[in-house]
């Protein structure tokens, strides 16, 4: 196999966005206050109906915690879509102050910077996937998102005195809402989940048991089930299974996906319990999480030929690979070959699990067309299970920062099998000459997987609300709209572009300010459409100018 030079980081996918001139600096930062209920309307009082907002408790993760930018935040918390519920609900009851003060509360972090401490000592992590966890926020530094450097001032061990009416808990599964040492702070890094340590009743409470101790008169379940395939989506499937048959829970990792009959079993059980009073209530079902920018912000066909580390090497990458793909046409599996196109963006090259691995067939093919047997076992095993990546493959948001960079890992483990250290180089460069790593890519195998486990619970969920009379809110079918057409809330095309598209936060997978308002104008016109409210028609509905997509990387507490 001919050598070739291609040491440089090929810049193949450049997130860089300018602003666009034409738009109000107000369209992604503002301070602006929630609408003024006050305001004169001719339009008919405000009515709750049937529903008594009295009492509302919020259950859910992230999207309910008011997650937003990769992090959780005094302004993002304000945010929450349950605290704007909030906020709409409280102009239907006599409250003895103003605003939801006294009416809603939440487990409110320290600072606007994110992140967490535990006894002094900046709390972070990174898991198997190689992800930090519990960062600070993302601003976006007029190039791309960047993380803010910054020191976190909330403390875990610092434990809150609740009860909270918010009880959205950043990254908790179904099945963790009934799991006893969740909120023990003994119990972090194995179990247990920093934010719930934060503000749970005692180390043994559980979520759904501190939720139904509050007798709340009115919930809302938002996005119940999706971290039970997030986190399997978001590794590139590559450290989880599809848990399908095993209702056993306490088996699974981080990564599995739920099986579906031990989250109906779940859901019926939080369901149940918060209704036993006489609660009304809302739920949603989970989006497809693969809609969301993380998913889809990095073309699968990543390699352009306009850049100059990368064009003028296709001939000689192309040359390089004949022989290999030479190959694979002889073993029958043409479709595995590697050619670069001159004209067009060409697809990275992936590592693909699920493919039979010719590791072996390959070995044997290159030895008999005259490649030497130490090159031929390199070649054999690094190209077994690889192919180029296809429009139904999805590239997750955080290859952007891999594709066409050195391989350092990868780089070490040739140089340790004997190969020279410019072969070596030169065969170390993701997604071009290193197959990119199972974790950066969900193949079509994988994101069927998690649509199929996202339809079950769905299914179940409309199911619950039918038999208990509950509003349903379709988030799934709101964010496939923003994905594709886009979608109009005021005066703005809402899509989930990265960045500027409006729905979705920085981080890719959370929303905007913008995007929670949007969130609760859907609740608001379902509970509309079940318990006889009318928030629509009274004019009580979010206006989407009144909440920013983005926040500036100096934002006051």
């Amino acid at each position: 196999m001919k050598i070739f030079n291609l040491y440089k980081s090929i810049g193949v996918l450049a997130l860089a966005i300018t602003l666009l001139t034409s738009c109000s600096k107000d369209q992604y930062w503002n301070d602006n206050p929630l609408n003024d209920p006050t305001a004169p309307s001719t339009l008919p009082a405000l009515t709750s109906g049937s529903a008594d907002f009295s009492n509302y408790v919020a259950l859910g993760a992230s999207f309910s915690a008011g997650e937003s930018s990769g992090s959780v935040f005094i302004k993002a918390q304000e945010y929450s879509f349950p605290n704007l519920l909030a906020e709409a609900f409280s102009n239907t009851v006599t409250l003895t102050d103003t605003g939801t003060e006294g009416f809603f509360s939440q487990p409110m972090v320290n600072d606007n910077i994110g992140g967490l401490l535990l006894n002094g000592e900046v709390f972070q992590y990174e898991d198997q996937s190689g992800e930090v966890k519990y960062r600070p926020r993302l601003y976006f530094n007029g190039q791309a998102p960047a993380y803010l450097d910054a020191t976190p001032t909330t403390e875990i061990s610092n434990i809150l005195t609740g009860p909270f009416n918010n009880m959205g808990v950043s990254g908790i599964k179904s099945y963790q809402f009934t799991k006893q040492g969740y909120g023990d702070i003994s119990g972090l890094g194995s179990g247990a989940n920093p934010y719930f340590v934060r503000m749970a009743s005692s180390p043994s409470a559980t979520v759904l048991g501190d939720a139904v101790s509050q007798d709340p008169t009115f919930f809302t379940i938002s996005v119940m089930g999706g971290n039970d395939v997030l986190s399997y989506a978001t590794s590139g499937g590559a450290y989880g299974i599809d848990q399908i048959g095993n209702q056993e829970t306490s088996t699974y990792s981080p990564y599995d996906i739920t099986d579906p009959t031990a989250f109906n079993t779940k859901i019926t059980e939080i369901v149940s319990a918060l209704t036993a009073n006489g609660a009304k209530g809302v739920l949603s079902n989970v989006p497809y999480v693969t809609d969301l920018p993380f998913f889809t912000a990095v073309p699968y066909a990543a390699l352009d030929p306009t850049n100059p580390d990368f064009g003028p090497q296709i001939p000689v990458l192309n040359a390089s690979f004949n022989r290999l793909n030479q190959a694979f046409a002889f073993l029958g599996f043409p479709e595995r070959s590697i050619v670069f196109a001159e004209a067009a963006a060409s697809p990275v090259v992936i590592f693909d699990k699920s493919l039979p691995s010719l590791t072996d067939e390959l070995f044997f093919v290159l030895e008999l067309s005259g490649v030497d047997s130490f090159t031929a076992a390199l070649l054999a095993q690094q190209y077994g299970q690889s192919r180029q990546a296809t429009a139904e493959d999805l590239l997750l948001l955080t290859s952007s920062g891999v594709i066409g960079k050195f391989n350092e890992k990868h780089f070490a483990y040739l140089l340790d099998l004997g190969v020279p250290a410019e072969t070596a180089g030169q065969l170390s460069v993701n997604g071009i000459t290193y197959p990119l790593a199972d974790n950066f890519v969900l193949t079509d195998i994988e994101i069927q997987k998690t649509k199929d486990a996202t339809d079950a619970y769905t299914m179940k969920i409309i199911s619950l609300a039918d038999s208990y009379g509950l509003a349903f809110v379709n988030l799934k079918d709101v964010l496939s709209e923003a994905s594709s057409s886009g979608l109009v809330f005021d005066n703005f095309n809402m899509t989930t572009d990265l960045v500027f598209g409006g729905l979705v936060s920085l981080s890719g997978i959370h929303l905007t300010a913008r995007g929670y308002a949007l969130m609760a104008n859907e609740f608001l016109e379902q509970i509309d459409a079940t318990y006889g409210s009318n928030f629509g028609a009274s004019g009580s509905m979010l206006q989407a100018a009144d909440y920013v997509i983005m926040y500036p990387e100096n934002l006051p507490n």
